[in-house]
């Protein structure tokens, strides 16, 4: 019996009126009246979620649906007659018509009442069962055409009188085990006169599921119901029974002291009623689990000690938990269970290729990797080392080679980590212990061959707690990691077979030791060229689907994307190309949605009214009027970008200023410069006394911006010579490199972030070290066929190169003798 018997035993009820205060039993005459009324043709029907209404029972309902509310409401207002049937699925919130079942009960609304907490309960009393015909109304709410359901006449024989009487004395036997029913309801279920509300009665009351109920109300004998209702009820008694069993095993007198221990004998006793204890059905599972691992002889010898410690331990004790974790961990991780490759070099290619574009270095070494693997199906796989300025592709290049070789993908975040133990974990003797990234993603993975990007690894920090980057050292050894040891697990895990693309900003910050370790491959930034071809294929419609817009709702030309790159980007990468992409089609996207007319096909004024005025200029390098300005070329955390050199002269008694917020490298290079200069001013016809009679001023604009770096030996020069000798700097030239007392040019990197934002700034002719060539033999010869280059080893060629033979129109006059100042 369920727990609201006291009400339902008090409510059982012939046909009553709402002011009626108790309400009786139903009598033999009282149903047979109630069965002779007529049945509605159509019916307001009330779908019931946890409940089914048996005819002649009352039951108490809170109504919470909109469309039950009111249907209610308006049923009450009238004849206060509904149909009720329950609903096949009660998880569904606004159930259909073929959502319900097929058979209901006519219901009388006998009270409607509002509760305090603003909730409407009706109470309603069953009278017929009916059966659902067809649908002929779903708003504001289901009504539908029904037909009598009609129950076939059963003679009252010997077996029907025994089987009602042992229902009544199962039901008077539930009342007198459970100690939530009073003992008065055996009273009235004496008093029910007829045997077919005896059984809708108990039907409603007793404990049973919704599906077991909804069964008993389908059936049209009333002898199958009632053995049914047998069967039901044995099956709650039989539960009392074995509950009142278990508690009567446990009790005892208890004190506060002993209250733990009752509640872990009951749970034990009951799992022992189940077929076995909690404990021994974990370490049986965990035993079952251990056959099917492919580990070594180590670890399996090592899991086996450490099962049979948990076997030995208290399962209320504290450490069990961290031991049951502990060996839960080793059989969740992959041991030796790898993925399958998928050799298909052609496939591998395309699908690099489609999701990337350029980056061929990467690529080839990826084709290389699954070349050799497929020969040799058993190889270490390579610790690869994207570096690349941001926005170039480098971390979503791991997805595609994990897509390409069929393996699972996993990344994790390295910037900003500062504690060891995140790479090697936690001892277990450690309160809240628990693996490293390392093994925690290789378990999330399900794989022991996964493709791990270890992203931002130039971001690592180091305190107190360790350095991280050291701990990656076993990691990144392809000779070592075949062993790899986190304090937590205490085996050794082979990493071997992981192929780790690790990726970073600048390998300046990465240490010796663990950059050795590593393939290196630079991932160097776009070319214009390239970044219209990428905008093209992945930005435009990859926003265009992020902002619901179709192909032909916006189109973007060459020229067009080539203005956004060239006037509102300075990058390497192109995720500031993308965002103003974003920006532009959100533009279009808010045409669309306001209905206003537009040109799918942007202008030139569309692009400036979307995204402002031009941010950079490209001629801005231009005007070397005043002589010792010259244009430079530097490499930052985001790729190329021009940079000035500016310097004057002014009496003096020959002082060198440097400002521009420079680093000790470049303070360095203009002091090596200046010198040269002055070991060498015959060989460019500078009067040597000059320098004794003017100070220097070097200076590099944007003085906010922190720069440092070897590469601007080269301009610091040219810059000097130029003021001393007030001859031009030739137009649309630049130039890098770093020079040595003697005059010789050394090379330096970033070559071609350098050339890129040469090309942005229209810069047509480019002085470099000779030893640079190489780098721009890299370099697709159609992206540099405007460029000019010069290849020089001596300083004395790049004079000869960068400066013009006509002075500037207003020089300094440096013959004015300067008189000498007295204190």
């Amino acid at each position: 019996m369920s727990k609201q018997d006291i009400f339902d035993f008090h409510t059982a009820m012939p046909i009553i009126n709402e002011d009626t205060e108790f309400f009786p039993l139903m009598s033999q005459q009282d149903e047979e009246e109630m069965n002779n009324e007529e049945t509605p043709e159509t019916l307001a029907i009330l779908p019931l979620r946890n409940t089914v209404l048996f005819p002649g029972v009352v039951i108490p309902i809170t109504v919470g649906r909109d469309k039950s509310i009111k249907l209610i409401k308006e049923a009450y207002k009238g004849n206060k007659i509904i149909g009720v049937v329950s609903q096949k699925d009660v998880s569904i919130e606004d159930p259909t018509f073929e959502q319900l079942n097929t058979v209901g009960t006519v219901a009388n609304i006998i009270k409607l009442l509002q509760m305090p907490d603003g909730n409407t309960t009706v109470i309603i009393q069953g009278k017929q069962r009916f059966s659902l015909i067809e649908e002929v109304q779903n708003e504001p709410y289901i009504k539908a055409v029904v037909k009598k359901f009609e129950e076939q006449k059963h003679k009252a024989d010997k077996e029907f009188k025994t089987l009602i009487a042992s229902i009544r004395e199962m039901s008077a036997q539930i009342i007198q085990l459970s100690p939530n029913i009073p003992s008065e309801a055996s009273i009235a279920l004496k008093n029910i006169e007829s045997n077919s509300f005896l059984i809708n009665f108990i039907s409603s009351n007793m404990n049973a599921e919704m599906a077991d109920k909804q069964k008993i109300l389908e059936m049209d004998k009333l002898h199958e119901r009632a053995q049914k209702v047998m069967e039901l009820l044995m099956v709650e008694l039989q539960m009392l029974e074995l509950r009142n069993q278990i508690q009567s095993k446990v009790r005892t007198d208890l004190d506060k002291q002993q209250r733990d221990y009752f509640l872990n004998q009951q749970l034990k006793t009951i799992q022992e009623e189940l077929g076995g204890n909690s404990a021994d059905l974990e370490f049986d599972a965990l035993q079952e689990r251990a056959k099917k691992k492919k580990w070594t002889q180590a670890v399996a010898d090592h899991f086996d000690k450490e099962i049979d410690k948990l076997g030995r331990m208290n399962p209320a004790a504290p450490d069990y938990s961290v031991q049951l974790n502990y060996l839960e961990l080793l059989l969740d991780l992959p041991w030796s269970e790898f993925t399958k490759d998928n050799f298909d070099l052609k496939r591998a290619q395309r699908i690099l290729d489609k999701d990337h574009f350029g980056l061929e270095k990467v690529k080839q070494r990826i084709i290389e990797y699954l070349a050799v693997l497929k020969l040799k199906r058993n190889m270490k796989a390579p610790i690869l080392c994207l570096v690349g300025p941001p926005g170039v592709g480098k971390t979503s290049l791991g997805k595609s080679i994990a897509k390409a070789l069929g393996r699972k993908y996993v990344r994790m975040a390295l910037g900003g980590i500062r504690d060891e133990a995140e790479i090697r974990g936690h001892r277990k003797t450690y309160i809240g212990a628990m693996p490293g990234r390392i093994i925690s993603s290789i378990k999330k993975a399900g794989a022991d061959n996964p493709v791990f990007v270890l992203d931002e690894i130039d971001k690592v920090g180091t305190d107190h707690r360790g350095d991280p980057s050291s701990a990656l050292l076993e990691v990144l050894d392809p000779e070592q990691n075949n062993a790899f040891y986190d304090h937590y697990v205490e085996v050794d895990y082979d990493l071997s077979n992981i192929l780790f693309i690790a990726t970073a900003n600048s390998l300046s910050t990465i240490q010796p030791a663990l950059l050795d370790r590593m393939e290196i491959i630079e991932v160097n930034g776009y070319t214009i060229e390239e970044k219209i071809e990428i905008a093209k294929k992945y930005l435009l419609p990859k926003q265009k689907e992020n902002h619901g817009l179709q192909t032909k709702d916006i189109s973007l030309k060459t020229t067009l994307i080539e203005k956004v790159i060239e006037d509102y980007t300075r990058e390497s990468g192109v995720r500031g190309l993308e965002k103003k992409i974003g920006s532009l089609v959100r533009g279009v996207a808010t045409k669309i949605a306001m209905e206003e007319t537009y040109e799918a096909n942007l202008s030139n004024d569309d692009v400036e009214r979307i995204l402002g005025a031009p941010i950079y200029d490209k001629d801005l390098y231009e005007g070397n009027e005043v002589a010792g300005v010259v244009t430079g070329l530097a490499w930052t955390s985001v790729g190329g970008d021009i940079l000035f050199i500016e310097s004057s002269l002014s009496p003096g008694k020959g002082k060198l200023t440097l400002t521009g917020n420079l680093g000790d490298v470049m303070k360095e290079s203009a002091v090596i410069a200046l010198a040269y200069l002055r070991a060498h001013a015959a060989e460019f016809g500078i009067d040597y006394t000059l320098f004794d009679n003017w100070d220097v001023h070097v200076h590099v604009p944007a003085g906010a911006t922190p720069k440092d770096g070897p590469s601007a030996g080269v301009t610091m020069l040219t810059a000097l010579t130029s003021a001393f000798t007030q001859r031009k700097v030739k137009q649309h030239l630049a130039m890098t490199g770093e020079i040595t007392l003697r005059g010789k040019v050394l090379p330096v990197g970033g070559i071609k972030e350098k050339i890129l934002a040469a090309k942005r700034a229209n810069i047509k002719e480019i002085i470099l070290c000779k030893s640079n060539r190489k780098d721009i033999l890299e370099i697709k010869e159609s992206y540099i066929k405007d460029l000019t280059f010069h290849y020089v080893t001596e300083m004395s060629e790049v004079i000869e190169l960068a400066l013009t033979k006509n002075k500037v129109k207003k020089p300094i006059d440096l013959s004015v003798k300067i008189a000498p100042i007295i204190n």
